[in-house]
């Protein structure tokens, strides 16, 4: 590809992120969303983050393991266990790594 070319595309696709992402807020007070698809919305956040962590907490080497010998199954519940006691996200991120570590290490 030559350099006019190459500024074209990331053009183009700037051009159609911008539109992608500015739909609801350029055309957003026109359109009003029925009130059950808001309510469903509101899990949307919650959805997406189970659909990134939940993968990687399951998954090692590509097979499903579900037991006490997965460091990362482990480690993850004893977050989860550990954020309902404390309620402070950045102390279970703190513990979570720190408990991940120890079994990774074995100490």
């Amino acid at each position: 590809m030559s350099d006019w070319e190459i500024w074209l595309v990331i053009a183009l696709l700037t051009l159609a992120t911008f539109i992608a992402r500015s739909g609801f807020w350029l055309v957003g007070h026109h359109i009003s969303l029925p009130k059950r698809v808001q309510e469903a919305l509101r899990y949307a956040p919650a959805c997406a983050l189970a659909a990134i962590i939940v993968p990687d907490l399951l998954l090692t080497n590509g097979q499903v393991e579900v037991g006490l010998q997965n460091p990362r199954l482990l480690a993850g519940l004893l977050a989860t266990a550990f954020f309902l006691v404390r309620k402070n996200m950045l102390q279970t991120i703190f513990f979570g790594m720190a408990v991940f570590t120890y079994i990774r290490l074995g100490l």
